[in-house]
């Protein structure tokens, strides 16, 4: 696995209300991230999401940089509800999406997605809608479209909200078994527990930046203070 580093430095973001005023939504945030697997908690509205986001590219700072070290990784985004990244109707055909920017040849890359999907234990849904699959199984789709392209950085967004215990716990083990870099945004804190570090955020700011057991009970303080 190549070493990566991420660093934030004094990066906040501002987005437009509906009423035309300007919000902060994370205040400036500077941290570095070299851990390969790092958990981020938070209750809703907190800035965990918006850290994800600005990390993979999906949002620009208002202000601040964002880099990487070496260089920018190529990054996979897991986000909650995996319907919102499911392109095709069908599961190898999502896969098969997946694989065309790395891989030309129609052969080659069916025999890919048979690996990927049989590695995830799915290679019998192949030919299944989407729609029929299960939550469990359609985020397990995400994953595997995900990692059809080969990335060398996956953030991962409340991935397991909309799952049941045993899948939500299977896929949890999937995720911190990658052999690529791992930040993740959970309220499940027994999975935020699994990371090398936890980053805590409350009201658009870091509060928190530590190992699991110090920064887990220093987010149960701020959740449940009165």
């Amino acid at each position: 696995m190549k070493s990566l580093r991420i660093s934030l430095s004094n990066v906040c973001l501002d987005v437009d209300t509906p009423t035309g005023e300007r919000r902060r939504i994370l205040h400036p945030t500077s941290v570095s991230i070299s851990e390969r697997v790092v958990a981020v908690v938070g209750a809703n509205g907190s800035g965990k999401s918006t850290l994800l986001r600005l990390i993979a590219g999906l949002a620009e700072p208002t202000s601040g940089t964002v880099s990487f070290s070496p260089e920018a990784p190529t990054s996979g985004f897991i986000f909650a509800n995996p319907t919102a990244q499911l392109i095709m109707p069908v599961v190898g055909e999502d896969i098969d999406f997946s694989l065309r920017t790395t891989t030309s040849g129609r052969r080659e890359r069916r025999a890919r997605v048979m690996q990927i999907l049989e590695s995830l234990e799915l290679a019998d849904r192949v030919d299944s809608s989407v729609y029929e699959l299960s939550s469990g199984e359609r985020q397990k789709v995400a994953l595997a479209g995900v990692l059809a392209a080969e990335p060398e950085l996956v953030l991962a967004d409340e991935p397991t909200t909309l799952l049941d215990l045993r899948n939500a716990a299977e896929f949890q083990r999937r995720l911190l078994q990658l052999e690529v870099p791992l930040v993740y945004a959970t309220h499940d804190l027994e999975f935020a527990a699994a990371a090398q570090r936890v980053l805590v955020f409350d009201h658009g700011r870091l509060v928190e930046d530590d190992e699991p057991a110090a920064a887990i009970a220093r987010y149960r303080r701020l959740a449940l203070r009165s």
